[in-house]
């Protein structure tokens, strides 16, 4: 799935960022800024007019982009075989919450 596919407020692992050309400057930008395998990410809100641009969240950075360039962004959803993919205050819902609470 592509990230501007991504419903708000869903966790999703980054898997790629597609270049669309040898050299592809907004791959490489986006790589930078951290879209790179493995990150979580997750489409906060989108823009009043024709839902541009994307408010993205990776790591504890948010980023506007244009649905163009999200949709350079490849993921998954956490929900397709990780967990439930819900996060509450920026953790994941289904962790285990009696780590070290257990006598």
């Amino acid at each position: 799935m592509k990230l501007s596919e991504l419903p708000r407020r869903t966790a999703a692992t980054v898997e790629s960022v597609e270049d669309h050309s040898p050299n592809d400057s907004i791959a490489r930008r986006l790589r930078e800024l951290g879209f790179v395998h493995g990150e979580r990410v997750e489409v906060m809100a989108a823009g009043p007019v024709s839902a541009e641009p994307l408010l993205v969240q990776i790591g504890f950075t948010r980023f506007a982009l244009r649905r163009s360039e999200a949709a350079r962004v490849r993921v998954q959803s956490a929900g397709d075989g990780n967990g439930s993919g819900k996060r509450i205050n920026g953790f994941d819902a289904d962790a285990e919450s009696t780590k070290g609470g257990q006598a």
